[in-house]
């Protein structure tokens, strides 16, 4: 996917955090982040592909068991709104990688309706038919091209309307329940190599600067996600030492609570 803008180059891919290629790699000895990354605007940005195919690669994952069946509350908040449609596109990738047709077209129609809450609903109704259209054949490349286009549309979308901070809230969102799903798995079959694809502090930084330039928003949700942020940072910032199995299960209890809170709470 090509980004559309320098802004939001780091958006298209930290959004995608669940983004499976059709074809894994294969697992290296030993996973460095940093050779599974690129660098945009000095913030090593992981590449979804190699980072979750190597991680299928380690151990195998039953990916049925992450997909997310339950639906959100109905949310007025633009904000709200954004932080829910980055958390749903990551979704969509789960069920993609399950192979689960419903859920995939269930994602497909509910990315839509919130879209249309941010007023960029036009601009992804074609992917969102074309999304359904190739779950229905099981034509899961076809799928992941247009959820990755989805994506695409929606940050050009947003950048034209000068809305970059709601396109920033839709990253995050798809940030934190990738990172939720991540840990949720290493947590599961821990290896070191796969808690090292946690480390992701200049990633961590790019969100925290992007809250701290949201006053206007005045939410109790954004305040939350900032000093969940600040949990994390710790975690994953570990310089040269591994990141530990206690430091990944807590870093799952954070972006399970965040998550939770992104789908249920009051602004």
């Amino acid at each position: 996917m090509i980004p559309l803008v320098k802004l939001s180059k780091v958006a298209v891919v930290a959004t995608l955090t669940l983004s499976l290629s059709a074809n894994a790699v294969e697992a290296p000895k030993r996973i460095d982040v940093g050779q599974l990354s690129k660098r945009v605007e000095d913030v090593v940005v992981p590449l979804p592909n190699e980072v979750f195919g190597a991680l299928n690669k380690l151990g195998g994952v039953n990916w049925k068991e992450y997909v997310r069946s339950e639906k959100s509350g109905n949310f007025k908040e633009r904000p709200r709104i954004a932080l829910l449609l980055g958390t749903v596109i990551a979704d969509g990738f789960i069920a993609v990688q399950a192979e689960d047709a419903p859920a995939v077209k269930d994602i497909g129609q509910r990315v839509l309706g919130l879209a249309k809450g941010i007023g960029v609903g036009n601009s992804i109704t074609p992917h969102a038919k074309a999304i359904t259209e190739a779950a229905d054949k099981r034509n899961w490349p076809t799928v992941r091209q247009e959820l990755d286009r989805t994506q695409n549309s929606v940050q050009q979308a947003m950048n034209e309307m000068r809305d970059e901070k709601l396109s920033h809230l839709v990253s995050l969102g798809g940030w934190l329940r990738g990172t939720e799903v991540l840990t949720a798995v290493v947590n599961k079959r821990f290896s070191a190599d796969g808690a090292e694809l946690l480390h992701q502090p200049d990633l961590l930084t790019y969100f925290q600067e992007r809250l701290q330039g949201m006053p206007e928003f005045n939410s109790k949700l954004l305040q939350e996600i900032q000093t969940a942020l600040g949990e994390v940072r710790p975690l994953i910032d570990t310089g040269t030492a591994p990141i530990t199995p206690e430091a990944v299960k807590r870093i799952n209890e954070i972006t399970t609570r965040v998550d939770e809170a992104i789908v249920t709470k009051n602004p």
